[in-house]
């Protein structure tokens, strides 16, 4: 990674991650995430451009709208410095799951999978929901942008196939399990909004990605339940959110696929 790469890298993820605040506060209460503009959501009153300027802004008003006084989550500055970070994990050499486009255009496409997957994870984390149209058209994405990446390696066909694929078995998968799970216990297993987020998964990792994801996905959810259980944070049969464990496979699955898929499933496979 280069500090030429890395910096913009920061700073678009820094703008991006203001963004899916606006998405993740705006999006469960059935407002829109474009207009009004950015304002205090307690006195309504719109923010300046200085008020508005990703963590610089929230710590010169020190947590407090500046002109109510009300207190501002830190989840905003989290949000958006997470986001960055992310960004510049994608800067990194030999990172990305679309082949070798170049090391531009595999942090953009990472940059809007991975950015795409934040907000879904954060709002199943607070309202065990994931929405419907951020996992419609996170698969319309995930095809498009495969296509086109595709296309730029000359088999845009092949890779679109592919991924679409990986898409329906991802989805089939988890609504087949979930099916199964209400016949034996009663009670599905999984949502059907984890079934299309698989499938969002699929469309932009393909079926290896998808693989590696779900299986990350399924051993660190599982134990979180075993730490949540022991803890008596969670009771017996208690629902959690399997969104956020998705996106965390799918984040590394995207950064580091083939070492993953050789260490989950060959672990006999020497990579250099």
């Amino acid at each position: 990674m280069t500090i030429h790469l890395a910096l913009p890298a920061a700073l678009l993820g820094l703008c991006i991650g203001s963004f899916l605040s606006v998405v993740v506060w705006r999006l469960p209460r059935g407002e829109s995430i474009i207009w009004p503009g950015s304002h205090c959501p307690k006195c309504g009153k719109g923010l300046a451009w200085y008020q508005n300027i990703p963590v610089f802004s929230w710590c010169l008003l020190r947590g407090r709208c500046g002109f109510c006084q009300s207190s501002i989550s830190a989840r905003y500055p989290a949000i958006e410095l997470l986001t960055a970070g992310i960004w510049v994990l994608l800067a990194l050499p030999g990172v990305g799951r679309m082949g070798n486009p170049g090391a531009i255009l595999n942090l953009l496409a990472g940059g809007l999978f991975l950015s795409w997957l934040l907000p879904l994870a954060l709002i199943d984390l607070k309202t065990m929901r994931l929405p419907e149209p951020l996992c419609r058209w996170g698969v319309v994405t995930g095809l498009c942008g495969s296509f086109a990446l595709g296309v730029i390696q000359a088999n845009g066909a092949e890779i679109l196939l592919y991924h679409c694929l990986a898409a329906v078995v991802g989805l089939l998968a988890f609504e087949a399990v979930s099916a199964g799970a209400e016949k034996l216990m009663g009670m599905p297993a999984l949502g059907l909004g984890d079934a299309k987020l698989a499938a969002l998964l699929g469309s932009w990792l393909g079926l290896k990605g998808l693989g590696v994801a779900v299986a990350l996905a399924v051993f660190i959810g599982a134990l979180f339940g075993i730490g949540a259980r022991i803890s008596g944070k969670l009771k017996a049969k208690q629902a959690f959110p399997f969104g956020p464990f998705l996106a965390l496979g799918g984040l590394f699955s995207w950064l580091a696929c083939d070492y993953l898929w050789a260490f989950l499933f060959n672990p006999a496979t020497e990579i250099l």
